[in-house]
């Protein structure tokens, strides 16, 4: 007697990481300005650091004009990166360029930028929110009450500095 057996087909999970999603929207904007994908952008502070990533910004790859019977050695030329950059910082990132363009080549894994272009100006950090005044003393005493029953003494100060956060806020929209 021979078993049959049957095979289900593997069904789709409904959820997909966040990251998958928004790749496929974000690399067809990026190709627009010469990035071929999105991880010079996303992985920025991981490639030249924190304190470098706090002063600069990648704002396109420019990639040098090509003619039709262009010879196969000019085809293989590495890209400029244009780099937004605040204004106080611009001579040390200079002196710094060679550095970048090889932490970036590394990220990479080939040759890709041969040299740094700066622009100076404000960067435009997607989701920077001015610096908040610290609460005052009365915020952060009621705050402290409130978040007195709790045992766990970490969580009770996250939750009072939380919780001044939110009583300023209110205070200072009235």
């Amino acid at each position: 007697m021979t078993t049959r057996r049957t095979t289900r087909p593997k069904s789709r999970a409904w959820s997909q990481p966040l990251a998958d999603l928004v790749t496929g929207v974000i690399n067809p904007v990026l190709a627009k300005q010469g990035f071929g994908q999105s991880d010079v952008i996303l992985n920025w502070e991981e490639i030249v650091g924190e304190r470098l990533a706090q002063v600069c910004e990648p704002i396109k790859l420019q990639w040098p004009a090509r003619a039709r019977n262009a010879p196969p050695e000019r085809l293989s030329e590495p890209a400029t990166l244009v780099l937004r950059v605040e204004s106080g910082f611009a001579l040390e990132l200079q002196h710094l360029g060679d550095m970048l363009a090889e932490r970036v080549n590394a990220h990479l894994g080939w040759r890709c930028v041969g040299k740094i272009a700066l622009r100076q100006g404000p960067l435009q950090r997607a989701g920077a929110k001015p610096a908040r005044a610290p609460p005052d003393a009365q915020a952060l005493a009621l705050a402290r009450e409130a978040a007195g029953g709790v045992e766990d003494e970490a969580l009770r100060a996250a939750l009072t500095r939380l919780g001044a956060q939110i009583i300023a806020a209110k205070t200072r929209t009235k």
